[in-house]
């Protein structure tokens, strides 16, 4: 039934501001694992199959927890959720800097999973507190700093866990998360909740999606080694069409499923979740190849540089990354969706491609990095600026939560593919890879995102949902 409620209050600059600070925080946050990985193999005695697990739990915590994040702020409210969901990220990210073992720290990231369900919280505050046209700026400026977080975090987690230990690279963004929170609860008002059917937890499709996600990162993880056990690799694709089957079954049946399929089927928002998918799964391929290039010591390629110093190369791609989250607000809200990412998908392509052709130069890898951050920003803010203020107020939640959906599929995807690329390049006995799987891996991504170019030609300018 639905409550009709006083208006929300009015929120200012600065609580807009704790949202932006909690989303960089967080950001931060997601990150640090990623670059990491063969620091902590070597100090926690990892192998690399363990390596490969650790980078994938957060990710598939995170696809689990955003769609119910959405419906529950949808529900209840959202900053109520939220708050309440970034008490266990920060409890994640404490364990994680403590964790003397991987299995604890396997437990800290699976806490850590819940902060992807946070951007759908945010925009509902967003959306409930501001009128249509500043909400997109606000929501564009929320995205735009987490991705710049996540930049930062990349950035700053190798240095960190050189210069201090491992166990700051968790402390020092856990820290930030503790303070934003507690600034956003001060400062943004309640908002009201929305309209309760008084269905409960899809729990069958949230086991079922579970499934899948664990499935779908064990293909994506045992797929470069699938000449050594061909038929365990089958049997896993096998699970996963039945996974899928059963959970498309159990959600159309659902009485409250945890995906609407229905809101999934309409144009805009299918769509919106396709083009996400596939401008994540390149600028993941460049996030993971990029810094490998720049680490690299191949015979007339590569520039063996340090991890200070390849964090100092990619700060410009991170600033990047943070500007084009309010640029592709005020350019969704002036030129709309279909323009916005029109821009970002070629300026991405040219990006990818440009590095393949030429990487002899340093600056050659940054301009490139540059381009595919801002493209990467300016895209994905226009799918969720253009979906959140689309759909119905109430629906503004779970709308989002597909988006991150697909980003993270897309981004888990990608990261694999690239790193598959890199393996079966790599000569045996050698560690170096060669010359040819950077190439290639940068082609393919520039080629997957001009596809891209297909969907949004259907697009209409602005999204209607």
């Amino acid at each position: 039934m639905t409550t009709t409620l006083a208006p929300p209050v009015p929120v200012g600059k600065a609580a807009v501001g704790a949202l932006g600070m909690l989303a960089l925080s967080t950001g931060a946050l997601e990150s640090v694992v990623s670059p990491t990985i063969p620091l902590l193999e070597r100090e926690l005695d990892m192998s690399q199959s363990e390596g490969a697990l650790l980078s994938i739990v957060l990710l598939i915590t995170g696809a689990l927890i955003t769609p119910l994040a959405g419906k529950f702020g949808d529900r209840y409210g959202g900053k109520k959720v939220l708050i309440r969901l970034m008490a266990v990220v920060s409890l994640g990210g404490t364990v994680s800097a403590l964790a003397p073992n991987l299995p604890v720290l396997l437990v800290g990231q699976v806490l850590q999973g819940a902060m992807i369900g946070a951007l759908p919280l945010s925009f509902i505050v967003v959306r409930k507190h501001l009128p249509a046209g500043e909400s997109k700026v606000a929501i564009g400026v929320v995205s735009g700093l987490f991705v710049g977080g996540s930049m930062v975090g990349m950035l700053s987690a190798g240095p960190v866990a050189e210069q201090l230990s491992r166990h700051w690279m968790f402390a020092l963004p856990t820290i930030a998360v503790v303070g934003s929170t507690l600034l956003v609860n001060r400062l943004m008002p309640a908002d009201p909740p929305g309209r309760s059917d008084g269905a409960g937890i899809d729990w069958p499709g949230l086991l079922l999606l579970s499934g899948m996600l664990v499935t779908l990162m064990l293909v994506l993880a045992l797929a470069p080694e699938a000449g050594s056990a061909p038929l365990v690799l089958v049997a896993l694709v096998v699970l996963l069409a039945v996974l899928v089957t059963g959970w498309v079954r159990v959600e159309r049946r659902a009485a409250a499923p945890m995906i609407d399929l229905n809101m999934l089927a309409r144009p805009a928002i299918w769509k919106a979740c396709v083009l996400t998918f596939v401008i994540c799964l390149g600028t993941t391929m460049a996030v993971y190849l990029v810094p490998q290039l720049l680490d690299e010591r191949g015979d007339g390629y590569g520039f063996r540089a340090s991890a200070t110093e390849i964090g100092f190369y990619l700060l410009p791609g991170a600033i990047a990354a943070t500007l084009a989250g309010p640029l592709g607000g005020l350019g969704d809200r002036r030129f709309g969706s279909r323009a916005v990412v029109n821009t970002g998908v070629v300026m991405m392509a040219v990006g990818l491609l440009a590095v393949a052709a030429v990487h002899t130069e340093v600056w050659h890898l940054v301009v490139g990095k540059v381009l595919i951050a801002l493209a990467n920003g300016l895209c994905v803010t226009a799918m969720m600026t253009s979906t959140a203020t689309a759909v119905d107020p109430n629906d503004t939640g779970i709308a989002t939560s597909l988006i991150l959906v697909s980003r993270v599929l897309g981004s888990a995807v990608g990261g694999q593919l690239g790193g598959a690329l890199l393996t079966a390049g790599t000569p045996s006995g050698s560690e170096v890879a060669a010359e040819s799987a950077y190439v290639t891996g940068f082609v393919i991504a520039g080629v997957v995102v001009l596809t891209a170019l297909f969907v949004t030609r259907t697009m209409s300018k602005g999204v209607k949902a």
